[in-house]
This record gives structure tokens, C-alpha cells and sequence, in this order.
């Protein structure tokens, strides 16, 4: 029989308790009891990050946002893909996070926020990509993808107004990558909308397999649709 999860950090947040919980070497971060994220499978984690560095422009000094941290596995997969002279931003909302990944998780994603290539900023992702230009890639992994939301609810991270804006920031052809659950096809009619070719890749083979999203900016982004579609899938 495995051993139990030990209690190794907690946090409390407006949606329950945020944990960082271990067994031996491996880590797992949960929610109100919903497990987000474990060291031991991470392969789509990886997967949005290797996908979009594959696809963005070959540039000197590539600028690649990434939202979300966790247990810092996107971030490693984006660092092993990209080169010397590239620049990683990470918003992180959760300062406690930063800290998980810098302190006792760190060895889990191979010291990531120990590269010097590596900002870490606590804020919302949004907020920091309004601020931000010339991006060669946006990578958006946070522990809900794109979704359905009630009829008449506002979507700050998968919407039209969030999509417009990480279209500002990258370069023509700059790349923005999404990890999500499932398939969402709504989001990419949104993406296409906004003038972005759109790929889906299933990310593994067998078990669950989530789907990255990816969208390419081909040019100038269009203006958001004058009006917005009724209900607000994520």
C-alpha cells in the first residue's frame, strides 16, 4: 500500500485551501481537496510549453510569457526548448507558490526559477500582458482551461477581450498556448476571430489527455466582434 501524502504547506485562498503535499520526492498541489498538479505526471504540463517554443518565430533574444506556475513544469519544458539568450516571464498569483517552487519543491522541476533567464512576477496574467509587447509566446497553463460559464458571465482569461489582448503582445506569428481539460471549440472560434490560425494537439497516449490549444497571430489582430456570443464558453 503507497504511502500517504504528508502536509508539507498550506494557504488559505477564497476557494478552499491551497496545499503542497509530498511523498518522497514527489509533490502535488491541491485545492479544497482537488488535486491541480503532480510531479509525477506532467507530460501536458510539458507539452504546451514545447509546442508553442517549436511553432513561435526564430528571433534573437525570444520573450516568452508564461501564466501560471505550479510545481514549475511548464516553465522547465519552456527553458530545455529555448535558447541562452531568451527571457522567461512567469505571473504567478499565489506569492506562497513562488515560494513552494523556490523552496522545498525546487529540485522537482530541476531548479527552474534558479535560471537566470527566469521573472518571476506575482500578478494576473492579464494584467501583466496589457503592460506587455513583442512577445514571441504566450503559454497559459492554469489549473482550469477554457469552459463553458453561465449565460451572461464575463471570461477575464479565455474571452474576447483576453484573446485581443494577448494578440497585442506578440510578434506577428508570436504563438499563444493554452492547456486545457478538454477540447473547447468555441475558444478557437475565438481565436480565429481574432485572426489566428489555430492547431489542437491531444497531448500523451492513453489515460486522460488534455488538449493544448494554439493559436499563431497571422498579422494585425482584427478589432473584437462588436457583439458577444450569448453565453461565454472557457
Amino acid at each position: 500500500m503507497p504511502r500517504p501524502f504528508t502536509l508539507v504547506d498550506s494557504v488559505s485562498t477564497p476557494e478552499g485551501p491551497l496545499e503542497l503535499r509530498q511523498r518522497g520526492s514527489e509533490f502535488l498541489i491541491s485545492i479544497a481537496g482537488r488535486v491541480l498538479m503532480s510531479s509525477a505526471i506532467h507530460r501536458t504540463e510539458d507539452a504546451v510549453a514545447t509546442l508553442a517554443i517549436a511553432r513561435m518565430p526564430k528571433t534573437p533574444r525570444p520573450h516568452v510569457v508564461i501564466g501560471g506556475l505550479g510545481l514549475g513544469h511548464t516553465l522547465r519544458a519552456a527553458l530545455d526548448a529555448l535558447p541562452p539568450d531568451a527571457r522567461v516571464t512567469v505571473a504567478e498569483l499565489n506569492p506562497r507558490v513562488v515560494d513552494w517552487c523556490r523552496g522545498p519543491a525546487a529540485a522537482a522541476a530541476g531548479h527552474a526559477l534558479s535560471d537566470p533567464r527566469v521573472e518571476v512576477v506575482v500578478s494576473d496574467v492579464m494584467a501583466l500582458l496589457r503592460r506587455a509587447r513583442g512577445l514571441s509566446a504566450v503559454v497559459v497553463d492554469l489549473y482550469e482551461g477554457p469552459r463553458a460559464l453561465p449565460p451572461g458571465t464575463k471570461d477575464p482569461l479565455y474571452g474576447h477581450g483576453a484573446i485581443a489582448t494577448v494578440a497585442a503582445s506578440l510578434v506577428e506569428g508570436g504563438v499563444y498556448a493554452v492547456w486545457s481539460e478538454e477540447s473547447h471549440p468555441p475558444f478557437e472560434a475565438r481565436l480565429r476571430a481574432h485572426g489566428m490560425r489555430v492547431e489542437r494537439v491531444l497531448a500523451g497516449h492513453g489515460g486522460p489527455r488534455h488538449a493544448v490549444m494554439l493559436g499563431v497571430r497571422a498579422g494585425a489582430s482584427p478589432a473584437a466582434p462588436a457583439r458577444r456570443p450569448p453565453s461565454r464558453p472557457r
